[in-house]
């Protein structure tokens, strides 16, 4: 009688082993209950694997947290999810999904920096970013290179305008210590390869030029040929006279147009009262401005003005006559 009712047992079993295995397989290869476009799902740092489970099981996106737990320790999986945000398409089975979330494929978002851009402006669009994680606001400039571990250097030209691809959550202080660091990367490759004889007594005085470069000319063939005009003056001894650098000067004193007495009024940044560089940057120059400026065109010409023929081209003269000729046709209009 009990080798009979073990039997039995034995029977009834693996009738249920038999049917759990068939139920957990047809689990496994069940797509998700997931909308159409599917969902962006975002594991949080140490997140275990039963939290996980339970957490698509109460959002109705699996039917049985328990199943998904088996799979995972049974394929060695669980213990090696990654925390992200995840895109998780339709179609997609639990097995999938716990190989998608090893993986680590998070989603990605981006931000460019926008060449000409000053760092106030730079600011505000990572301020405004909300994939990043700000750490940062309420900072001054001078605490956030602190914390870029840079307490000493101004911030204005120092990050590389760039489109940078982020996971969501990573914060704003790393993108900014990312496009320092490219920035510092790019200015030591070029000045390495750099022109000869050129006026620079190190890198960061060339990236104030091409800061200076970059927002006289959006034209990507002008920029050697202004870098060449500007590297001549410093030769010569003589002012650069640009009127971007007396905008920046003047801050937020700046309306929109620059008068006679504000190219008089004397500043740090005035190249019409001053000689030689600014002491600074102006603007996040790209890479076409700080190659211009190690590599600039040869020639002769000390002078250019803006042709105002909608293209943003300028006419280029090799002395003040001819510039002054250009500035009548070119500007003056006789």
């Amino acid at each position: 009688m009990f080798s009979k009712l073990l039997g039995i047992g034995v029977i009834c079993v693996s009738f249920a082993l038999a049917w759990l295995m068939l139920d957990l397989q047809q689990f496994s290869e069940t797509a998700l209950n997931l909308p159409e476009p599917g969902i962006d799902y975002t594991l949080e740092p140490g997140t275990s694997l039963g939290v996980l489970a339970k957490d698509l099981e109460n959002r109705g996106l699996i039917s049985n947290s328990m199943y998904l737990r088996v799979i995972a320790r049974w394929s060695g999986l669980g213990k090696r999810i990654k925390a992200g945000e995840y895109r998780i398409k339709p179609g997609t089975t639990p097995s999938a999904l716990l190989e998608q979330l090893v993986s680590g494929k998070v989603n990605t978002y981006n931000i460019t920096l926008v060449e000409g851009w000053n760092f106030r402006q730079m600011l505000k669009s990572v301020r405004s970013n909300k994939s990043l994680s700000h750490t940062l606001n309420g900072l001054t400039s001078a605490q956030i290179m602190a914390r870029l571990g840079f307490k000493d250097k101004h911030p204005e030209g120092r990050f590389l305008a760039d489109t940078y691809n982020f996971p969501k959550g990573t914060t704003d202080l790393a993108l900014l210590k990312r496009a320092f660091e490219a920035m510092q990367n790019l200015l030591q490759k070029e000045w390495d390869t750099r022109d000869k004889a050129l006026p620079f007594k190190n890198p960061y005085q060339a990236l104030i030029l091409a800061s200076i470069v970059e927002k006289e000319t959006a034209l990507p063939q002008e920029r050697p040929l202004i870098a060449g005009v500007f590297i001549r003056r410093l030769q010569k001894k003589m002012r650069l006279q640009t009127d971007p650098t007396v905008i920046y000067g003047m801050g937020d004193k700046y309306k929109g147009n620059i008068r006679r007495k504000d190219l008089r009024t004397d500043t740090p940044y005035n190249t019409y009262t001053r000689r030689g560089l600014t002491p600074t940057p102006i603007s996040m120059p790209g890479r076409d401005a700080i190659r211009a400026v190690m590599h600039p065109t040869p020639g002769k010409a000390l002078y250019f003005v803006a042709k105002n023929q909608g293209d943003g081209s300028h006419y280029f003269s090799d002395n003040l006559k001819q510039h002054n000729k250009a500035v009548r046709k070119y500007q003056l209009k006789r």
